[in-house]
């Protein structure tokens, strides 16, 4: 099942060039599982076609209030009866001015306003920067947020005109990303939350080294699924090949110390509610790690490596004075009740959460086992997102004054 299936969108198109990215939108929500009814100005079809947007979403697009399609002749009050979330993109600057003062002069702008009020608005501004940085729109923005509505950027790059700002319309992954959060509860509203994801690489040489098998992907679903409950998100990541999970800031390291020293200067620069200790940190590092490439000489050489402890992040953190709420994770490969258990109670956290690790490293799906005071809870297998979402509600009940 997609992570909106169910859910009926209205998605409204305003006139500009950015039109040509919501048929990639449209796309997308289908494939999520929503319905997608689309709505157009007589301006976004000058863009693009009521036809396209009725090919891609599967249904007749409206774009004409005087449409008698409509049983009652009233699209701008049938359309919206039964959605769960209305978004307009591109949002032009023009129709942020109708939406700040309440102007009905067609279809979109009268469906907007007519909707019932428990209906989210979100809309995504597209517009030239000269034009979103204008006095006139910098205040019809600050109504529409004073009004509850949601903006979804803008975001700062290339424009089609061949200026360069703020005003770029969000790219779809992105506006997707917006809109499944928009129906996630807020249960960390206001939290700062540092995580840790991925594998670390301790180098042998300049070209060798020593890892593990983490592809970090339960970690990146857990500092989404943080970010989507409302939290503001620290990621460190080891090396992986993944995006920077939406809503997070990624801090990128390599090594077992590097990340300790990322950890704690984070820590250092400002309180985080809650540590996610998800990366697969090297135990030891190589102590005599040579500055050029090994060579190997004769069929006999072997290099003699010796190793040091690198130091135990999580308990690190646990030990400080005034320490966040403690998350840790166990990759075991046996007895996963047993170490489990005993890792919590060694590390000294609240919540350790445990996995069997080749049985998910690299994988889209897992099984977790979480630990705590009390014993323990299984959290059945499923995919990676899912099982950090309800992590996260986990969390959030646990720290919840």
């Amino acid at each position: 099942m997609g992570r909106l299936t169910g859910k009926k969108i209205v998605l409204g198109l305003t006139g500009g060039i950015a039109c040509y990215k919501v048929a990639e939108l449209t796309r997308a929500l289908g494939k999520a599982g929503a319905t997608v009814q689309v709505v157009m100005t007589q301006s976004a079809t000058q863009f693009i076609t009521p036809v396209t947007m009725q090919a891609l979403s599967g249904n007749t697009v409206y774009h004409d209030q005087w449409d008698a399609r409509i049983h009652n002749n009233m699209p701008h009050i049938d359309l919206t009866r039964d959605a769960d979330l209305i978004v307009i993109a591109p949002c032009s600057t023009d129709f942020i001015f109708k939406l700040a003062h309440g102007a009905c002069d067609d279809l979109l702008s009268t469906l907007c306003i007519a909707r019932p009020a428990h209906i989210p608005l979100l809309v995504a501004p597209a517009m030239n920067v000269e034009m979103w940085q204008n006095p006139a729109t910098q205040r019809n923005v600050a109504l529409l947020k004073a009004d509850g509505i949601q903006l979804l950027g803008p975001a700062a790059g290339e424009q089609a005109c061949g200026e360069t700002g703020m005003g770029r319309m969000l790219e779809p992954d992105q506006l997707l990303a917006e809109i499944i959060a928009a129906f996630q509860p807020k249960t960390l509203a206001g939290k700062q939350l540092l995580i840790t994801a991925g594998p670390t690489f301790e180098a042998i040489d300049p070209v060798r080294g020593i890892t593990n098998l983490s592809s970090g992907k339960m970690g990146y679903a857990i500092a989404l699924a943080a970010w989507e409950a409302g939290a503001d998100v620290t990621l460190i990541s080891g090396p992986t090949a993944l995006d920077a999970p939406y809503g997070s800031r990624r801090i990128q390291v390599q090594s077992a110390q590097q990340m300790h020293d990322a950890v704690m200067a984070q820590l250092a620069q400002k309180h985080h509610d809650v540590f996610i200790a998800v990366a697969a940190v090297a135990d030891w590092r190589v102590s005599n790690a040579s500055e050029q490439k090994l060579k190997k000489t004769c069929a006999t050489d072997t290099p003699q490596l010796e190793f040091a402890q690198n130091p135990d992040i999580l308990a690190g953190v646990a030990a400080m004075p005034g320490a966040p709420y403690c998350v840790g994770f166990a990759a075991e490969s046996e007895n996963l009740l047993q170490y489990g258990s005993a890792k919590r109670i060694k590390k000294n956290v609240p919540l350790l959460v445990g996995n069997i690790g080749h049985a998910t490293f690299g994988l889209d799906e897992n099984e977790l086992i979480l630990f705590d005071a009390h014993g323990h809870q299984h959290l059945p297998r499923a995919d990676k997102q899912t099982l950090a979402k309800q992590l996260i509600a986990e969390i959030a009940a646990r720290i919840k004054p």
